[in-house]
């Protein structure tokens, strides 16, 4: 077995294990699937599926730690991989089920994205009652804004 497959047959196990009822157990595996994002060494494609299924564990896991683990590798695949909107849009749906905390992870994750179409959600949090989620949101607008320039000014070059 060569390292890529190595990493994932450790992913597609930690998956497995992602069905447990415990949920340290539950948020380990979540760590392993960030280390193995974290070598950067996946597919795009690899990458984006396991970006999916880490959103919708963000989306659906009533336990916080276990909801954060997922936010905490999706942004260590952000900093490896070009995660394009439609892989975390679910994530900008449902930013008002999360609590401010998470809320500061999901707004990186879509700032990192440079998708315009991300910036009418990360614009509403510039308002949010919490400081952090609000810097938060003024970083991911500058991120947005400041790529959409750099594109257009790559474009008229």
């Amino acid at each position: 077995m060569d390292g890529y497959q190595g990493l994932t047959a450790l992913i597609e196990s930690a998956w497995e294990e992602l069905n447990s009822s415990d949920a340290d157990r539950r948020d380990l595996c979540l760590d392993a699937v960030s280390d193995v994002l974290e070598t950067g060494r996946l597919t795009q494609d690899d990458a984006e599926r396991a970006v999916e299924r880490l959103v919708t564990v963000a989306l659906s896991d009533e336990g916080y730690p276990v909801r954060e683990s997922a936010l905490h590798a999706v942004c260590t695949a952000s900093t490896h991989y070009e995660l394009p909107y439609r892989v975390v849009e679910p994530l900008a749906a449902g930013t008002d089920g999360f609590a401010p905390l998470l809320l500061a992870y999901v707004l990186a994750i879509l700032g990192c994205t440079h998708d315009q179409a991300a910036l009418p959600i990360v614009e509403r949090l510039l308002h949010h009652p919490h400081s952090e989620v609000r810097r938060e949101a003024a970083e991911a607008v500058t991120e947005l804004r400041w790529h959409h320039r750099e594109s257009a000014q790559d474009k008229t070059a």
